[in-house]
């Protein structure tokens, strides 16, 4: 079976069933038998894996394995370098210490796609984008480090897992690769 690489849009749930009729997986992936190799809150929106492979799940999801996860943050305020030196050093949040790897601000991503519900904008207060890298991937994470920074999330899309990117899916696209070619990925990229 192959690993599916699906663009999880905003408001759909890391599941493929909800008793209260929300929209989850099962509305954008018809193979049958893949599960999340990971999650994204229902909220954030980006690359999501499924397989069926255990062991390639955990090797990617499972903390101990660091595996990297690259995510696009807009966030609230104008990023000053001591913030953003704050998330390289790492934060104290409420489950342990939070680092992240690398931290950059960026222009807004040019392969952008309008958010269904758009964000909130504010004239009076400024945002910018950031590029974070983290290895871990605890609940909600980025999100509780930027809000620790003095940079609240507005948008959180996450780019890229490891060797594998968002790079040509829009929204509720996905794309397979075949269980071998991802491990040789996977271990080529050395994560």
């Amino acid at each position: 079976m192959p690993l599916v690489l699906l663009n999880k849009p905003c408001g759909v749930l890391s599941q493929f069933r909800d008793h209260t009729g929300r929209s989850t997986l099962a509305d954008f992936v018809t193979r049958k038998n893949v599960y999340p190799a990971g999650r994204l809150d229902r909220d954030s929106e980006g690359l999501l894996l499924l397989t069926d492979d255990g062991r390639l799940q955990a090797r990617i999801s499972q903390p101990k394995s660091r595996t990297s996860k690259s995510y696009w943050a807009q966030v609230e305020g104008d990023a000053q370098d001591s913030q953003l030196e704050a998330l390289r050093r790492g934060l104290t949040l409420k489950d342990g210490a939070a680092v992240a790897l690398a931290v950059t601000r960026i222009e807004p991503p040019a392969e952008l796609w309008p958010r269904d519900p758009p964000i909130r904008h504010r004239l009076n207060v400024p945002d910018c984008w950031l590029q974070i890298t983290i290895d871990e991937g605890r609940n909600r994470q980025v999100r509780r480090m930027t809000a620790a920074a003095g940079l609240p999330t507005l948008r959180l899309i996450r780019y890229s897992i490891g060797p594998w990117s968002l790079d040509g899916l829009k929204p509720g696209e996905s794309r397979e690769i075949e269980t071998d070619a991802a491990w040789a990925q996977l271990r080529a990229a050395a994560y």
